[in-house]
Parts: C-alpha cells; structure tokens; sequence
C-alpha cells in the first residue's frame, strides 16, 4: 500500500500568477506545486526556450573540445563508443552525425550486452587499435572505465569521457573526463541524460558562437528519445532538448524515426514524450537487449526508407520477443514468492535464477518494484560470475547500496535509482544478508503516490483539461498531473474491450463521473457498487467525429477512510517480525490476535467461501482488525490447515479446507512465538 500525499500549494501566490500571466487558475496551480514560481522560470518553463548555458561551465569540456578538434584536423580515426540501451543509442547516432558531417575520420562501437555487457572492454579496445582507431570518445559510459581506458592508454589510444553516470573512487586516466556529477564540475545544470552530454559536446565544438537553433534542428529529435530513454528529469535544458525534439519528429524529419514511428502504429497521431517512453523507446531498448543495437544506430542515421523501414520491424519484432522473455521471468519469480513468501519481507527484495536473459532483468527489476514498492535487484546464474539489475524506490539510493558491498562485486555502475552489476554466485546470499543490512541502517522511505491537487467532480470538464497541454510534454521531474477524486460511490461498472477494461459510473452529490480502469477484468476488480472509494486520475481529451469529450483515466483507486499509516506500520511491523528483527513487546501484543478476532475472521471467509482479491480488499471487507494482525491470523490458519493461501505478484486467494477435528490456535507456531515475545520483560 502506498500512502496518498497531496502536494503542498501556495494558492495565493497561484492565482496572482493565474492573473499575471492569462493562465488557468489550475495550470497556475501546478506550476506552484512544481516549483515554477519565478517570472523567468515560468517564461522559460511555458515558452519555446532554446539552451543558454555555455558548455564550458562542464569540467573538462575546454580539453575534450581541444583534443577531438585535433583528432579531427590531423586525420586521426575516432571512435564513438556508446552504449546499448536508448540513452546510448541516440548518444552515438548524435555524435557521430555531427562528427561525420565535419569531415572526420570517425566509426562508431556499439558493445553487445550479451556477450561483452555494459561499457568499455579491453578485447574491443584492441579491435579498435587493430582498426587504427587513436581516439575513443564515449557517451552515456566510460567513468567507471579505469582499467580499460588505462589499456588502451598502452596502445596510443587516447580517450574522451562523456558520461552522466556516478563518479567512483578512482577516475579513469583519460585526456578528458566530462560528467557532471564531478564534484569539481561547476556547470548550473547536472540532470542531463547521456545523450544531453553528447550535444552539450557538439556546442562546445562548434565554439562559442554556435547556433544552437541550428543544433536543435538537427539533433533534438535523437536527444528526445535518449533524453526520454533514460528517464532524467524533464526540467532545465532536458525540457529544451524533448521540446524541440517533439516538434522535429512529428514533422517526420529523421527517415529512420519516422519509420519506427509507423511500426509502433503512430503514424498520423499527435507523438507525445509519452508515446516515446512508452513505445519508440522500448522498441530500441529491445535491440540492444536482443542484439540489435547497432542496426539502432545505423536506423537513426540513414536516409534510405526501406532499410530504416526494415530495420524498425526487426526492432518491432524484438520487442515483442522481449515481452515474451519478460512474462517467463516475471511467471518464475511468481513461483518462487508463492513458494517461499519470505523473500519479498525483506527491505531489498533480491531474487535469481538459471539462465535468465541478462537483457530483460532490469525491466523485471522494474516490475516487481512497482508491485511491492521496495528496491528490487534480480540476478541471472549463469556460470561462476552472475550478472544483476536493480531498480530502486525514490528516496533510496540504490547504487550507494550496492557501492557498500563493493567488495563482493564484479565491475557496478550505476546512479540512485538503477544498477548493474557483476557477483559471483557463491557471494549472492552474503550480498542478500549484506545489502539488507544496508537497508536497515539507511531506511527506505515509505512508499507514496503524489497527487498534484485534489478536484471537485463537478469541475472536470473538457476546457479544464485543454489548460494542461501548458504544461507538456510531461515526464520525470514533470509528470503528468495526477488528481484526487474522494469519496466517490461506485455506482455501476460496466466491461469494455473485450472485458479486458472497465468503465466505472461514479458519483458525488449532483456530479456523475465516467471513468475508465484499463487492464482490469470484472473478476480481478475487488469493488463493489455502493462501495465508497478514492481515486487518483489522470485527464485527456477524446476526439470522435470531431466531437471533443473528457476522458478520466483510473491510476489508482483505493476505499475511502482507510487509516493508511496504521495499515503500512502494522505491515511494516509484521515484516520485521517475520525476518527475525527484534521488536518490543507491546510490538508483539499490537499484531497479537485474540481468539474472538480469529473467528470473526474466520467466520467471514468461510461466508464467503474463501477469498480472491487482494489483501488491502480483505482487510477493509472485514474492517476492525489491524493489518499486522490479519496477517499473523491467515499465517496461523494456513500452518493450522484451516486454509490454504496462494499468493504471489499478481494475485491473493484463500481456499477454505475441510477439518475434521477441532483445532488449537494456541499450537501455532508464530502465535507461540509472537506470545514468548509479548510476555517477555
């Protein structure tokens, strides 16, 4: 359960700012609870704003210009070495454009995931001297690269980073090394993607009079995607880059995005940095998870449509592959948690297994984030040395907690809230002990979902939705305005699409809302009408025969008047207790159930006939017991045979069983335990 926050706003100084500036009282308001409160911040946030920032601010920058420039006037071959995944793959296609079109000597190196993993290696080092590479300039990796770059230091190789990337210990021995996460870096704006770097290069290259304009025309679009990709937040210049990028590939200017776009079923439609994230993006990330990330690069560069048509089917084709991979993954470690539920008590939730695609697990690693809301590192065994992927919770950085265990680790990077790492199998489960440990000294904060403001249903309307296209395109660090409808009574509920979606009618007072819940079938939606609920919804707009109507679209959606720090404490408490951690006393009475407690719950299932909706459902259908308490119950009867329990991701079911015999609750033995303990002074 995550706890519902609405954000803090200043609402006079929203509508003096709703006035000043034209806007609508509610974009107003989301500017203020976004921090774009300053006149030049909300001009620049509102307007068409080109980079001002002089790339020179970057440490390093002046020496990395100095060097390619040199490269590029004495005939030197460079090499563009990038990185697999969408960040990487624009990085490259971005530098490599401009670099071409200078007239240099340049090639590009593209490591496959599968057989070399992330970053550089000293086997493509040697290729690229065999090949008469001396320059190596990366983008979107290379700080980590110290043993690498010193190699091919050896071979006359000199090497530019550009990175955005966490800064180790130990820097690398290249000529330059641009990150701005240096702590020496003094540049005004430090959240730029790998490929943001990359066009910060190609400014600094063209000097001090560049026409960025002219830069924007010809790269944004590459710098959207990547930018897009690698889920930087989209303030500052990151909000310049996807602007201005949005624009080029909706006008269908780059051959081989255009031609992705109509694989991905976008052709004609308004393309948003949603659409990006969540179709163009996936779509090259397969590539380079499958084996086709240099065919990426080349899609991105060439002008010939039928090949960037070719190319973006066999993308197409990947992904839905890569699905495929995913859902086998997800369905073993549903297993794995339906056999042995403890694994995911811990703060960290770490899960492995045999032969599982090392390019698919950081998605899985996403996915199980977001069903338990805790950190989540899934690890591959393939041999002696195991690769890993982890996603993190906000608020915990994860690659500081993987950093504390370095020691245990083959070749980690990384940034907060996503790492990669190598482990070696007979140190996986000190690393499980280790990075939990971690975990308990650094807490992870309490899950949250944001909502920007609450909203009277009568309010909604088409025009109230059209004001939000002010505040496009959303993404991290401007997501799309999430709201809050309260105390809203399901009225009827009705299937769509097949029965794979729902449409709800819900009303409050004289207002009546028409709001969709997508993936949702009629058996897994644990509602009822009469049933009073919260929602969290987002708005569009749906255009039909040229008549505009307003779309209410369900992202969460909880009872109303739920004590949710009593439910997330006592589940917390219940998790300690399972791992081991040691808890008071009146921690053990608090989730210490009675007998009478036993029957109501009891007495309610077995009226029911069992159970097969969430947990957070039963909790509130039987009402007056604590989280931590139904929890120690259901353990009880499951150990007792009373009932069987099956839960695992996605699903929560209690099956009564036949007893023949009465039984002893107190025989239990987590009731024994959690007794030993409350009695215990």
């Amino acid at each position: 359960m995550k706890k519902w926050i609405t954000q803090k706003l200043n609402k006079d100084r929203a509508v003096s700012v709703s006035q000043h500036y034209g806007l609508p009282v509610l974009v107003a308001m989301l500017l203020d609870i976004r921090g774009i409160t300053e006149e030049q911040d909300i001009i620049d946030f509102l307007s068409q704003e080109t980079l001002t920032a002089s790339p020179f601010e970057i440490k390093d920058m002046d020496k990395a210009v100095e060097r390619i420039r040199r490269a590029i006037e004495d005939g030197e071959r460079i090499c563009i070495y990038g990185d697999f995944d969408a960040d990487g793959v624009t990085s490259t296609a971005l530098l490599y454009s401009y670099l071409s079109d200078t007239g240099a000597d340049v090639i590009y190196y593209i490591p496959s995931r599968e057989a070399e993993g992330y970053g550089m290696n000293k086997d493509a080092v040697s290729k690229l001297c065999e090949n008469g590479v001396k320059l190596i300039v990366t983008v979107d990796n290379g700080i980590a690269a110290v043993d690498e770059i010193a190699y091919a230091n050896t071979l006359g190789i000199d090497t530019v980073v550009t990175d955005h990337h966490a800064i180790p210990d130990v820097l690398p021995g290249a000529v330059a090394i641009v990150d701005l996460h240096r702590e020496d870096c003094n540049s005004s704006f430090k959240e730029l993607s790998g490929v943001g770097v990359a066009f910060k290069l190609v400014q600094a290259i063209e000097g001090e009079y560049a026409d960025v304009d002219g830069l924007l025309e010809n790269y944004s679009d590459l710098a959207a995607i990547g930018t897009v990709g690698d889920i930087v937040p989209l303030r500052g210049e990151n909000r310049v880059l996807v602007k201005n990028g949005l624009l080029h590939i909706n006008n269908g200017d780059r051959t081989g995005i255009a031609a992705l776009s109509e694989e991905a079923g976008l052709s004609g439609r308004q393309i948003s940095a949603g659409n990006l994230s969540f179709t163009l993006v996936p779509r090259i990330n397969a590539g380079g998870r499958l084996g086709l990330s240099k065919k990426s690069v080349s899609m991105l560069l060439t002008e010939d449509e039928e090949y960037a048509a070719d190319i973006a089917a066999e993308l197409s084709s990947d992904n839905t592959e890569r699905q495929q991979l995913e859902r086998e993954i997800l369905a073993d470690i549903d297993t794995l948690i339906q056999t042995n539920p403890s694994i995911v008590n811990n703060r960290v939730i770490v899960v492995y297994g045999e032969g599982w695609h090392k390019g698919v697990i950081g998605i899985v690693a996403s996915r199980i984030k977001e069903v338990y809301n805790k950190p989540a590192i899934i690890i591959t065994l393939d041999g002696d040395v195991c690769r890993a992927s982890g996603r993190s919770v906000a608020g915990f950085s994860l690659i500081d907690a993987v950093f504390s265990c370095s020691d245990l680790l083959i070749q980690c990077g990384g940034h907060p809230m996503a790492v990669g790492f190598g482990i070696r199998r007979e140190n996986i489960e000190d690393f499980i002990s280790r990075i939990n440990r971690y975990a308990q000294l650094n807490p992870i904060p309490v899950p949250t979902l944001e909502l920007d403001c609450k909203l009277n249903p009568a309010q909604l309307s088409v025009e109230l939705a059209r004001g939000l296209s002010l505040l496009e395109p959303y993404g991290s660090g401007n997501p799309t305005p999430l709201f809050g409808l309260y105390n809203m009574t399901l009225r009827d509920i009705r299937e769509i699409g097949g029965g794979r979606h729902l449409r709800l009618s819900l009303s409050r007072g004289d207002s009546t809302v028409y709001a969709l819940r997508f993936s949702t079938t009629l058996a897994e939606f644990p509602y009822r009408a009469g049933d009073v609920v919260d929602l969290a919804v987002t708005l569009d707009i749906n255009v039909y025969n040229n008549n505009e109507s307003l779309s209410v679209f369900i992202r969460d959606m909880r009872f109303s008047g739920q004590d949710e720090d009593d439910i997330i404490s006592s589940e917390e408490l219940f998790e300690r207790f399972c791992r081991g951690d040691d808890i008071t006393p009146d921690e053990a009475r608090s989730i210490l159930p009675s007998r009478q407690e036993f029957a109501v719950v009891y007495r309610f299932l077995r009226a029911e006939n069992g159970f097969n909706y969430p947990f957070d459902a039963l909790l509130y259908r039987i009402g007056g017991i604590s989280c931590g308490k139904l929890r120690v119950i259901l353990e009880s009867m499951n150990e007792l045979g009373l009932i069987s329990i099956s839960e695992g991701m996605y699903d929560f079911k209690i099956v009564m069983r036949e007893v023949g015999a009465k039984v002893d609750l107190g025989s239990s033995l987590i009731i024994k335990k959690l007794k030993e303990v409350s009695s215990y002074e």
